[in-house]
């Protein structure tokens, strides 16, 4: 996939197919990698494919399928590594949280920053801003590039669907609430690249989504 003026891909990875997406400045050849939820070396090689360096490694929350292959991408990059703070406690428990979907667990490296709502995202030619949109966890974000009309938007929206809210500090009224009122508010031109599973639209998604309606 391919949107004016950046270079962007996204590919599932890992285990449980996370939608990782690499995003980078055709003229820096910087690049920000969100959710490397696996598969490290692979990532690594088309990173080299495409000439990117890898400053930032941003995450949507700190569930297990989006971090398997944060440590060996922020060890091969160097790249700074961020999440939203309260997401730490999920982040502290990730080897529980492998041990209990039977998935090997590599020890990451803590986090470098903690993602602020509205928080400028900016690499070069890479510009957006964070969102805070809890619901699947208390630190859930999403990035908006609205330039580019493109949101990646985790586990909070899906193509029909949401977030599952049953695990640890989810909570189905935030997430209906982030739902309604950051993302059904942005350009229903937006495209949407979930978390799992295929894209999507923000105006899609508010006549159609079952589960939250504009």
């Amino acid at each position: 996939m391919s949107v004016s003026e950046l270079i962007v891909e996204t590919m599932p990875v890992g285990p449980l197919q996370c939608n990782c997406t690499i995003l980078g400045d055709p003229v820096s050849r910087k690049a920000i990698v969100v959710d490397p939820g696996g598969d490290a070396e692979m990532l690594l090689e088309r990173l080299l494919e495409l000439d990117l360096q890898v400053e930032r490694i941003i995450h949507t929350h700190a569930h297990l399928d989006h971090f398997l292959a944060s440590g060996k991408l922020k060890e091969a990059t160097g790249a700074n590594l961020a999440l939203h703070r309260e997401d730490l406690f999920l982040w502290d428990m990730l080897e529980d949280q492998c041990r209990m979907f039977g998935i090997p667990f590599e020890k990451p490296p803590p986090p470098d920053q903690w993602l602020e709502h509205e928080e400028e995202i900016d690499l070069k030619g890479v510009k957006g801003k964070a969102l805070h949109t809890p619901g699947h966890t208390p630190g859930s974000m999403c990035f908006l590039f609205e330039s580019q009309k493109l949101l990646i938007a985790g586990d909070t929206l899906f193509q029909g669907s949401i977030g599952r809210t049953d695990l640890w500090g989810g909570d189905f009224q935030k997430i209906e609430k982030s739902i309604q009122e950051k993302l059904y508010t942005l350009d229903e031109e937006t495209s949407v690249i979930t978390g799992h599973g295929n894209s999507t639209s923000i105006g899609h998604e508010m006549r159609a989504n079952s589960f939250v309606r504009a």
